[in-house]
């Protein structure tokens, strides 16, 4: 027995197929947009299905990723960056969405000003190191996110989707003050993770989407899991991504941006 679920907007939907008996199972449910696991878990208490039986759950779509960024109602996340570059969510790109219309307002960033922090170091376009990170920069900025509350942490230095090291470096010792000064588990994104492309403004954008999202999904995803394992179920779970692909529950919860349009 293998099943798909799908989590819309109104409407959460499962398939199941019984290669055994070659039956397809078909449930409609309503979405519960406050814990979309519950509407899940109801889609499988009303099918029926012997979760003991089930191999694998294939293809777990959901809304939930671009809802909450249309929304807004992500994180607080806190921004690292490379010093001079503090304002790269503000600026964006020079050019005009909407070319004659001169009330045009460019988007709110995702994290405020007040939460973007710079640290000094610098990697050239060829991945050569410029200038080495300030360790001790990173661990005020750190302590300064941990004063504001943030509940989840990006990290963006220009030129790291060609050499990550000073990512590396930022991500070990923001782990490092968490397990010695924070009394919760922050999710930490690094934009080279999430795109190896150039482009700052692109790629940090990309990255603190990816953080905006990842404690929700992360909650989520963790919460059906358990849920369904306690109804017996022993194989593995696959969310669909954004690509029609499909990965891993970890890789989906460590990277829920990937997964934006899979509903």
């Amino acid at each position: 027995m293998r099943i798909g679920i799908d989590i819309g907007g109104a409407f959460t939907d499962l398939v199941g197929y019984d290669e055994a008996g070659r039956k397809i199972i078909w449930i409609k449910t309503e979405t519960t947009p406050d814990d979309p696991s519950r509407g899940v878990i109801d889609a499988i208490k009303k099918s029926k299905i012997d979760m003991s039986k089930v191999v694998t759950i294939v293809g777990h779509g959901q809304t939930a990723v671009i809802n909450s960024i249309i929304t807004r109602s992500g994180a607080k996340v806190g921004l690292i960056t490379t010093e001079g570059y503090r304002d790269v969510l503000i600026l964006q790109r020079a050019n005009r969405r909407d070319v004659y219309n001169f009330a045009y307002k460019k988007p709110e960033p995702f994290v405020p000003r007040y939460l973007t922090v710079e640290v000094k170091e610098r990697i050239r376009s060829d991945g050569s190191v410029i200038e080495e990170l300030d360790r001790e920069g990173v661990k005020g900025a750190v302590r300064k996110m941990k004063n504001e509350k943030v509940e989840s942490i990006c990290v963006s230095f220009m030129n790291s989707y060609v050499n990550p090291k000073h990512e590396i470096e930022a991500r070990d010792i923001i782990r490092k003050i968490q397990k010695e000064e924070w009394d919760e588990d922050i999710p930490i994104t690094l934009s080279h993770e999430i795109t190896r492309e150039w482009g700052e403004y692109e790629r940090t954008n990309t990255a603190v989407l990816n953080a905006f999202v990842k404690p929700k999904i992360r909650g989520y995803l963790t919460k059906l899991e358990n849920e369904i394992r306690g109804m017996g179920f022993k194989g593995q779970f696959f969310a669909i991504l954004s690509n029609g692909g499909i990965a891993s529950f970890d890789f989906a919860k460590e990277y829920p941006i990937y997964s934006v349009e899979s509903g």
